[in-house]
């Protein structure tokens, strides 16, 4: 089944739509947004199943899907957290400026709060004040959770997942070390994030999703140019029910929250941090990334950042090459 909000007032309007993502029907018999569905998504849940099955068999009324038309799935968010399931980005990130990485970071996730009050829509522009601030992209995949109970196992965490999906979560790389140099995590360096057009029930991602992972090559363009094409399920070192699990340690999850996997980072197949698409290799999912190994391989980093008019797309395609979620695309913009 797949979930998608048109824009609609701030929370959208929730809609159903095809696995081939050229139809929708509304859905607001059962529930009128996507956060109105999670919170009560035992008797949301099977309504919205059948409305999709009967949108497949054109059973129901129906309208074109157009990406450009929708809203983020969930455009007010309870919770958006990131963690950075790839450890071998970090890694990268820690020995482009020479640090040692804690063994710890093998073994315990690292996660920051973001902001959840407005998610952008995958056509929304990225919106830049400055340019010197160094914005980024970020590749990753999310899941959004039903209401889960603190303390959790990884194994029931997973049993919490309820919907599957993309974001780019933007960063303003030269504001980070400041930050970061306080000591009390990202504010102004981490903007709105933009959500794919549609989420997913890991049910209809198939063999595509496993062990609290979902497999498969993030599609990552820059300016029209392939930039990355990292397997998610590949070097991620903590599934989404260790994530979950991490964040509900001390408290529970409010239905509706959202947990992104950090950046999707794959080793070079030597075990290298990885090469361009132009050269042979799967790329990278952030510019940060390949400024690292330009920083590791040649002494300082060549990439710029975005600009404005600069264009990202992020997309995932299934094994008939179809679109799974829809694509993000975004414009860098003045304010």
């Amino acid at each position: 089944m797949k979930l998608a909000s048109l824009k609609s007032g701030r929370d959208g309007r929730l809609v159903v739509v095809s696995d081939d993502l050229h139809w929708y029907t509304d859905a607001f018999l059962i529930a009128p947004t996507l956060q109105a569905a999670l919170d009560d998504w035992e008797r949301c849940g099977p309504e919205l199943r059948a409305l999709a099955e009967s949108l497949e068999h054109d059973a129901v009324p129906r309208g074109r899907f157009h990406e450009r038309q929708a809203a983020a799935p969930l455009p007010r968010a309870y919770q958006w957290a990131d963690g950075s399931a790839y450890v071998n980005h970090v890694e990268l990130v820690r020995k482009a400026r020479g640090a040692e990485m804690p063994e710890s970071f093998w073994t315990d996730p690292l996660m920051y709060q973001g902001g959840s009050d407005g998610m952008l829509g995958p056509r929304d522009p990225i919106p830049l004040a400055d340019e010197a601030w160094g914005c980024d992209l970020e590749a990753e995949i999310v899941v959004v959770t039903g209401d889960v109970p603190q303390g959790v196992s990884p194994e029931e965490a997973r049993g919490h997942i309820q919907l599957v999906g993309l974001v780019n979560d933007v960063s303003l790389r030269n504001l980070i070390p400041a930050e970061l140099g306080k000591g009390f995590g990202f504010v102004q360096s981490k903007p709105s994030s933009a959500l794919s057009p549609v989420f997913v029930t890991p049910d209809a991602l198939g063999d595509a999703w496993k062990d609290g992972k979902l497999h498969g090559a993030l599609l990552v363009e820059v300016n029209g140019q392939d930039f990355g094409r990292a397997d998610a399920g590949v070097d991620m070192t903590f599934d989404f029910g260790v994530l979950i699990a991490h964040l509900a340690k001390t408290r529970p999850l409010g239905a509706g929250s959202i947990i992104g996997s950090g950046t999707v980072s794959n080793r070079d197949a030597d075990g290298g941090p990885g090469r361009p698409v132009a050269e042979g290799g799967l790329g990278y999912s952030c510019i940060a990334e390949v400024r690292m190994v330009e920083t590791i391989l040649r002494g300082k980093p060549e990439t710029p950042f975005l600009k404005w008019g600069d264009q990202v797309r992020i997309e995932m395609k299934d094994a008939r090459g179809r679109s799974i979620f829809g694509a993000i695309e975004q414009t860098v913009a003045k304010p």
